[in-house]
């Protein structure tokens, strides 16, 4: 279902496109996955078992939604429609396409920026103004990142009716003026004393990348709820529905629960809302705000101005006569090859469910956290280590994590859009004075990351999620998506002398997919007492055809 945010609209006709048989009608601006959520498509690809996939993570990272299109692998999140376009589902199997990019091509740089949202911007124009040759890369098309999520370059824009957070990212892409290259995507990088070496591809080029500095501003990515059914089209994270709204001006379904656990929740349903769209409620793992008022003080004594907006969008969703379930988990997803149903457990004081209701709904949005986007960063020798909001990188308030590579924002651990602006100027004047060139201390952004730190940790213990005392999982849950295994089947390992997750992974192949374990190392990690540990990365980053490998090859 399309809607029209204020601010934006959609130019031109629509076109359109084929997929599977099924005449699409798409419009200028639109993703692939956008289009054809709007046309009601779920189920994008087959899964190695045969049951069918959609799109989950609305950004790249898990690769649930690939699709073919004119017969070559494409993920469908990031893949603009076009006229004519002939899309197929991905099938369990498919016939490794050529390569399209030819020879690499060499490209030089002072600091090379890899992520184009609030750090990467920020720590791009920083460098640039202090005089660096910077080269900013992304695999979204439009600059913005998961917060600032920015309409498709289709729509049309009036800024002066545009909300804020629109309006400030679009400034702050504006701000910059170095070069940027849109659809890139990392897949191999390497550090030295010198600088780094960095391997990207875009849908029709290869490029080989030496810079002396490299900032890694990624993002994270939501963590997953692993619960029965919840690999079935329509069930998707809180920020791929996001998305899907604030890009492309279409809803998630018709009937959306939106639940996890987080701020982002709340935005997010109350923004499905304002547009028109239907939430069968907003179900919490935390406990209602005004149960804990200490911590609520807290919060507005750190962040006064967040904390309002955060209220206010609680209370438009309570005179919208959503539904408030504080205090609530999924517990199951129901349906044959799409979502149906939801089934939630209202938790108890001692931790266990106490009542269960079952809701008809044909979206879930669910967001239970975030895991920082960290494979990058690990390969160029950063470590990471627990935090009291999970794994962050060691690094320095600049974001050096090794002697020429930093990590700015949420990629190094969660600290929020606005730590993220403040650590990404950091990050960009200390990589521009390392090129040699006149960048000043900061003293006033310094403070302001300190500030946004104390903001996050009173953010995290109000939404902390009452905790669990049963395991809501089955032994048939599957807990790796891309190879389809199963609790029941890592347990056996387990049972069987298994405890290390290199060992459980070359068993059943657990985080050999396209994510790559994203989702699933850090439950195994958990899962493995005493193994704080996630897999090894190993380049290629994302999935690549070995033919791109080939043309990034040392000249002869």
């Amino acid at each position: 279902m399309r809607k029209a945010l204020p601010g934006i609209t959609r130019e031109g006709p629509g076109f359109a496109l084929d997929f599977a048989g099924q005449a699409i009608t798409a419009w200028p601006g639109e993703s692939l996955a956008a289009a054809l959520t709007a046309a009601g498509v779920k189920a994008l690809r087959q899964s190695g078992d045969g049951a069918p996939r959609g799109l989950w993570c609305g950004m790249g990272v898990c690769g649930e939604c690939m699709v073919l299109v004119d017969g070559q692998p494409a993920r469908a999140c990031l893949t603009a429609a076009a006229p004519g376009q002939q899309v197929a589902p991905h099938p369990a199997r498919a016939t490794p396409a050529e390569s399209t990019a030819g020879a690499a091509e060499q490209i030089a740089c002072d600091v090379l920026v890899v992520g184009a949202g609030p750090a990467g911007l920020a720590a791009a124009r920083a460098a640039h103004d202090a005089g660096a040759d910077v080269l900013l890369i992304d695999e979204r098309s439009q600059a913005g990142g998961q917060y600032f999520k920015q309409p498709g370059a289709g729509f049309a824009v009036d800024a002066a009716r545009l909300d804020a957070q629109f309006a400030e990212g679009r400034a702050l892409a504006g701000g910059y003026h170095g070069r940027h290259l849109a659809g890139i995507t990392l897949w191999a990088a390497e550090a030295n004393d010198d600088g780094v070496l960095a391997m990207a591809r875009g849908a029709d080029r290869a490029l080989r990348i030496a810079a002396r500095r490299i900032v890694l501003a990624m993002g994270a990515h939501e963590r997953a709820h692993m619960v029965p059914g919840w690999t079935l089209p329509g069930v998707m994270t809180t920020g791929a529905a996001q998305t899907l709204l604030r890009a492309y001006q279409t809803l998630p379904g018709a009937r959306v629960l939106v639940a996890g656990n987080g701020p982002l929740n709340v935005q997010v349903a109350a923004e499905i809302t304002r547009a028109g769209g239907t939430v069968v409620a907003l179900a919490e793992q935390a406990p209602a705000p005004w149960t804990r008022p200490a911590l609520a003080a807290q919060l507005l004594a750190a962040g006064p101005g967040l904390a309002l907006a955060g209220l206010a969008g609680l209370a438009r969703l309570r005179s919208s006569g959503v539904p408030l379930l504080f205090g609530h988990v999924v517990l199951a997803c129901h349906g044959t090859d799409r979502l149906e149903g939801v089934t939630l457990g209202r938790i108890g004081g001692d931790g266990r469910i106490v009542a269960r209701t079952d809701l008809a709904v044909d979206a879930l949005c669910i967001g239970a956290g975030f895991q920082p986007q960290a494979e990058v960063a690990r390969a160029l020798g950063v470590a990471y280590a627990p935090g009291p909001l999970g794994w962050r990188a060691v690094r320095d308030d600049d974001g050096r994590a090794a002697p020429t590579v930093f990590v700015a924002g949420d990629g190094g651990g969660l600290g929020g859009a606005r730590a993220a602006l403040a650590q990404g100027r950091l990050a960009g004047l200390a990589a521009a004075r390392d090129c040699g060139h006149q960048a000043p201390d900061d003293a006033a952004t310094r403070a302001e990351l300190t500030a946004q730190r104390r903001f996050q940790l009173a953010l995290w213990a109000l939404f902390a999620p009452l905790p669990l005392a049963e395991d809501i999982t089955t032994p048939e849950t599957i807990v790796c998506r891309c190879e389809s295994v199963t609790r029941g089947r890592v347990e056996a390992l387990i049972a069987g002398g298994a405890c290390d997750v290199g060992s459980i992974k070359r068993a059943c192949r657990l985080g050999m997919g396209r994510c790559q374990g994203r989702y699933c190392a850090p439950w195994l990690a958990e899962r493995l007492a005493g193994e704080p540990t996630l897999f090894a990365p190993r380049p290629p980053f994302k999935p690549m055809r070995v033919a791109d490998i080939a043309a990034l090859a040392d000249p002869p």
